[in-house]
């Protein structure tokens, strides 16, 4: 009984727990994050209808899916019952708000549809999701993130010629660094923090189109420590008071790579990174409030990391209500912490967190720690009032070109 009603309430929308007992997603179908494949009544596949279609979930008794569309493709339905979601996945939620474990699904193997509509609804509930045992190689792992959108291209060289035939994985892993450059990037960069929180990062929220999501697996982990932790944005914007999200409603910031960071020019390996940036580093412009493309949720989009300063203030202004929202984004009750094992995975949507890499493993000699990411390219975020994300330089995630300061930003996990 105690587990039915623990199932439950993990779906359970209503009041202050999910704003979302109907959402609605309009203009666009997927942004970047991959609606998933239902077959309707009509057996007709909804994948790629386009700008002109939009979605509505509801829970009231049934989970129903509505497909709409303007155009030839006609209108079709899937029911799903909730005890029929319910026992595709089993879920613990890990903290207050944000986080949840999932038992009894095996990344590695073939996810029919129904389950990838059931793993969409749980991330977009608890905004990362946890898996443990798991037996992904880099073709499964490469598989199972394409299943949720188009994959990024890592930018930089890794030392298996393994990962040659998988450019969608970027491995992340001091090792790897001291190997390649002689230094480890994760350590050198802490040394470089302007705060004790400016390792709270959203992924590449430099870039106009930051990702949608990220999936990322252990390979190797030490006994202990080097854990992960994420952050509700959503509940953060919610726990400012009502004349603050007013404010921040029609704010923009602009972000940046090293915005949360004291480089020193002459310092070789400063020197060296700052030549790896490129000078055509990507700086955008993205609203202070984002408004989630799927649930319709408002989250601070906002981190310590890559937010350098709040348009239309004075620096001292700028620096004083930042100061306010990092502390407000970092705030222990809207954090989940998660110690991996070797086939641990973890599931974020990078819309309404940021994370952190627990920095407790610098000073220790031998510690191995290997973890490989997949990288979901993601929307142009959208603001309460309209405004849209704008690129002030560099190249958007899915160009040609791959973006500078991928590599570097991958190492603070």
């Amino acid at each position: 009984m105690l587990m039915s009603q623990q199932l439950m309430s993990t779906y359970r929308i209503d009041g202050a727990a999910r704003r979302r007992s109907r959402l609605v997603t309009r203009g666009r179908y997927h942004s970047g994050f991959l609606a998933p494949r239902l077959s309707t009544r009509g057996e007709r596949d909804v994948h790629g209808l386009g700008p002109s279609a939009s979605t509505a979930f509801t829970n009231r008794g049934l989970r129903r899916v509505v497909i709409r569309t303007s155009r030839s493709y006609g209108t079709g339905e899937l029911m799903m019952s909730k005890a029929g979601v319910a026992g595709l996945l089993t879920l613990r939620r890990t903290a207050g708000h944000i986080g949840a474990e999932v038992d009894g699904v095996d990344l590695a193997g073939a996810l029919d549809e129904p389950l990838v509509v059931a793993l969409r609804d749980a991330l977009l509930t608890h905004k990362v999701l946890f898996f443990r045992d798991q037996k992904l190689d880099h073709a499964a792992h490469v598989a199972l993130g394409e299943r949720f959108g188009t994959l990024t291209v890592r930018s930089r060289a890794q030392s298996s010629s393994v990962l040659d035939l998988y450019p969608q994985i970027l491995t992340i892993s001091p090792q790897i660094d001291r190997e390649l450059h002689g230094v480890d990037y994760e350590a050198h960069y802490r040394l470089r923090w302007a705060s004790g929180i400016t390792g709270w990062h959203t992924d590449m929220s430099h870039v106009v189109n930051p990702p949608a999501a990220s999936i990322l697996r252990a390979e190797t982990v030490p006994p202990f420590g080097g854990d992960t932790q994420w952050t509700n944005l959503v509940a953060a914007y919610e726990g400012l008071s009502a004349p603050l999200r007013t404010l921040c409603d029609g704010l923009q910031a602009e972000h940046s790579f090293f915005a949360g960071y004291r480089m020193i020019p002459s310092d070789p390996i400063d020197r060296r990174i700052l030549d790896m940036i490129g000078a055509d580093a990507p700086v955008a412009v993205h609203p202070v409030v984002r408004v989630h493309p799927e649930t319709g949720e408002r989250a601070l989009f906002v981190n310590p990391s890559r937010t350098a300063r709040i348009l239309g203030l004075s620096p001292a202004e700028s620096r004083a209500l930042l100061d306010l929202l990092f502390a407000q984004v970092t705030r222990p009750e809207y954090t989940v912490r998660f110690g991996w094992a070797p086939g641990s995975v973890a599931f974020w949507d990078n819309r309404s967190t940021a994370h952190l890499a627990a920095p407790d493993i610098d000073h220790l000699d031998g510690v191995e720690r290997v973890l490989h990411r997949v990288t979901i390219i993601g929307d142009v975020p959208v603001g309460p009032d309209g405004f849209t994300s704008r690129a002030v330089s560099g190249t958007p995630l899915g160009a040609d070109q791959p973006v500078s300061g991928e590599s570097a930003e991958a190492r603070d996990r």
